[in-house]
């Protein structure tokens, strides 16, 4: 059984020693929302209020910036990734980017 990637916002974990640096790693997707999130996201956006569709979109694109992080993260060695952060920005007219990134390390 392999032991879970240890994934944080902070610099380091606390209680364990960063024993090797790896690198920066990262997950970029770039999403658009699909014709019915559209139709839905398009019809609340004029009644007003949460968009449900668009946020589910958004949640599909984080996560999957997140998992392409951990993989690159296994790839380079690591069995942690410390200050990690999203960004975002839009590419295209109704396409956008999600970038999720840290820093591979190996711990003790």
């Amino acid at each position: 059984m392999q032991n879970a990637m240890t994934v944080s916002t902070t610099f380091d974990i606390s209680g364990r020693k960063i024993k090797e640096y790896k690198g920066i790693v990262r997950g970029i997707i770039v999403r658009s929302p699909t014709i019915i999130q559209g139709i839905f996201g398009g019809l609340k956006s004029i009644l007003g209020g949460t968009i449900g569709a668009y946020t589910e979109m958004c949640e599909q694109a984080r996560k999957q910036a997140y998992d392409l992080m951990i993989a690159h993260a296994e790839e380079m060695g690591a069995n942690a990734v410390i200050a990690v952060h999203y960004d975002a920005s839009e590419v295209a007219v109704g396409a956008t980017e999600v970038l999720c990134y840290g820093t591979a390390v190996v711990l003790e």
